[in-house]
């Protein structure tokens, strides 16, 4: 069986950065990522995403977003600039090695692939963040209505939509974003359990991550304090609060029920339905570590502290939503936290 020293499980953001700060302190990564390239889950966002955060704010560790730093980055533009960060790593970056369990061993975890294939680590970092893991609520009726049902995971383009009918759940920045979107091609209810929040994306005719950057709430973990369930307030430079505003799309709370191709609301009305599309977040994607005792609690959450496991001291993980921070999770934010693991990890195995 061949042994590594860190086996980075996910080629995305987290797994990436992770991976260069531990090379950069004298350990030898090895990156398994399950798809055929290294960029994570930017490929399959829907086609119109753009970051909130402008591409000065929008880098990894080590190498600038490219272009004008000021404006904000495309999808495509995300993975063209992870595919460069991984091209110039000095790592092993394995693709179409896809990990189905973890297992602890009296020196560190063995690590199987889906085909069988062995690898046995001293230390593992899980990267693979929440993209395929999507909330799929237990909304009422759901089981029985006869429409087309996706995620906001599984949403690419309105074009398909055009005349149709439409609900969207959810109150974060992608069902809003995708909800606006539609309301262009279709009559699109956006249906939410409180109105939605709004955050202004400039304040004193600078961006909002300028003021975050520089008041240290967006890597402090006194940022925390600024996460206010159950949404995030959507960053918004005007358009979307005009969009729900002028009613396209229109916002309603949350149905009542659905039964069939219908849907009843709250204030007595029922109607068709062509579409629902859930905007309801994602959950860790841990199931590799479902056999690794402690490691994850009764609902498949990581237990840890920092990113740091509570059960293994070899274990780590990168790119949780809050795991340390308001920022934890994007570009802008994961490497502060894959440098904290790999000053972590390489503690642990002794190169420091």
């Amino acid at each position: 069986m061949e042994r590594v020293d860190v086996a980075v499980i996910g080629g995305g953001q987290a797994g990436l950065a992770t991976a260069d700060a531990l090379a950069r302190l004298g350990c030898a990564p090895v990156i398994l990522e399950a798809s055929d390239r290294a960029v994570g889950s930017w490929p399959r966002y829907y086609d119109s995403l753009t970051l909130f955060s402008p591409a000065r704010f929008s880098a990894l560790p080590g190498m600038p977003f490219g272009g004008d730093p000021d404006r904000y980055p495309h999808r495509d533009e995300v993975v063209a600039y992870l595919t460069a960060y991984a091209e110039r790593l000095q790592v092993d970056i394995r693709t179409g090695r896809r990990v189905v369990a973890v297992a602890a061993t009296g020196d560190g975890f063995t690590v199987e692939l889906e085909g069988g294939e062995r690898l046995a680590a001293r230390a593992v970092v899980a990267a693979t963040g929440s993209f395929g893991h999507p909330l799929r609520p237990a909304l009422p009726g759901l089981e029985s209505f006869t429409g087309r049902v996706l995620h906001a995971a599984d949403y690419r383009d309105p074009f398909s939509f055009a005349g149709q009918r439409i609900v969207v759940v959810g109150a974060g920045d992608s069902a809003v974003q995708i909800a606006a979107e539609l309301a262009r091609v279709s009559r699109t209810t956006l249906a939410t359990r409180a109105p939605v929040k709004f955050a202004r994306q400039h304040l004193l005719g600078r961006d909002l991550h300028f003021w975050l950057t520089r008041t240290g709430l967006d890597a402090a973990p006194l940022g925390r304090l600024l996460r206010t369930p159950p949404t995030q307030p959507v960053l918004d430079d005007g358009r979307y609060r005009a969009a729900l505003n002028a009613g396209a799309p229109d916002r309603r709370p949350i149905f009542l029920g659905l039964e069939g191709e219908k849907i009843a609301w709250g204030d007595g009305s029922v109607e068709t339905v062509d579409a629902l599309i859930l905007a309801t977040g994602y959950r860790p994607d841990l199931p590799y570590l479902a056999g690794l005792d402690g490691a994850l609690d009764a609902s498949g959450r990581p237990r840890h502290q920092g990113g740091a496991s509570l059960a293994y001291p070899g274990l780590a993980f990168v790119g949780l939503e809050w795991q340390r921070s308001l920022s934890s999770n994007s570009l802008r934010g994961v490497g502060r936290d894959a440098a904290r693991a790999a000053h972590r990890l390489t503690a642990y195995l002794g190169r420091t």
